[in-house]
C-alpha cells in the first residue's frame, strides 16, 4: 500500500440519524480526498455486551470484539466522530475500546489499539458541539498508547448544522472537519511507510 495512510472512520453512536454518523461520513472524505484508504464502520454492526471481567474470564471475548480487533488490526490510524454524553464519552464508544483493548490468544492486551494515530471530531446539539467529551476520550485513548494529533473539529448547534443529505451548512466548518482528516491522513502515512 506504499505511503497510503490506512485509517478506520466510525462514530461513537447507533443511532440511525446520528449526528456523528454524518459527521464520520464528511471526515472520511476527508481523509479519502487526502489520499488516504479509509474503511467507514457502523459500530451498529457490531452488538457486544457491556464488559465485563466475569464475561470474558468465562466466555472469552464476544465475536464481534475479535471481528472488531481484526478491522483494528489492519488500519493504521483511527478517525472518529465522538457523541457527547453528559459532558462524557458515549457508552457504546468506550465498550469499544474496552473489549478491543482486552488480551485474548496470543494477542497481548493493548495489542490492537496500541500505537495506532487519531483524530477526533465530535458533533452535539450543545453550544461547544461535543468539546467536553473530547477532552475524555483524548485522555483515555493517550493513556492506552494511541497518539491522537492535536487537531480537531466541533459541530454545535448540530440540529440544525446538516442539510437533508448529510452535508454540513456551514462549509467553513465542513473544510475545518476535512482538514484534521487530512492531516490524520498525513500523520499516519508518515508514521508508518
Amino acid at each position: 500500500m506504499g505511503d497510503k495512510a490506512r485509517i478506520l472512520a466510525f462514530a461513537g453512536s447507533a443511532r440511525t440519524d446520528s449526528f456523528n454518523k454524518k459527521l464520520i461520513a464528511i471526515a472520511a472524505e476527508g481523509a479519502r480526498n487526502a489520499g488516504a484508504d479509509v474503511t467507514l464502520l457502523d459500530l451498529r454492526d457490531y452488538e457486544m455486551p457491556i464488559y465485563d471481567g466475569d464475561l470474558e474470564a468465562g466466555e472469552g471475548l464476544p465475536a464481534n470484539a475479535l471481528k472488531l480487533r481484526e478491522i483494528f488490526a489492519a488500519h493504521d490510524g483511527l478517525l472518529i466522530a465522538a457523541p457527547e454524553y453528559n459532558s462524557s464519552i458515549a457508552p457504546l464508544l468506550k465498550n469499544v475500546i474496552d473489549w478491543v483493548s482486552r488480551s485474548a490468544g496470543d494477542a497481548a492486551m493493548l495489542q490492537y489499539i496500541i500505537g495506532k494515530t487519531a483524530a477526533l471530531v465530535s458533533a452535539s446539539p450543545g453550544g461547544l458541539g461535543g468539546l467536553r467529551g473530547l477532552v475524555h476520550l483524548r485522555q483515555i485513548l493517550g493513556n492506552i498508547g494511541v497518539i491522537v494529533i492535536p487537531n480537531q473539529a466541533t459541530v454545535p448547534g448540530a440540529g440544525s448544522a446538516f442539510d437533508d443529505s448529510g452535508a454540513l451548512k456551514d462549509t467553513g466548518r465542513r473544510d475545518a472537519v476535512h482538514a484534521v482528516a487530512a492531516k490524520l491522513a498525513a500523520v499516519t502515512a508518515q508514521l508508518n511507510p
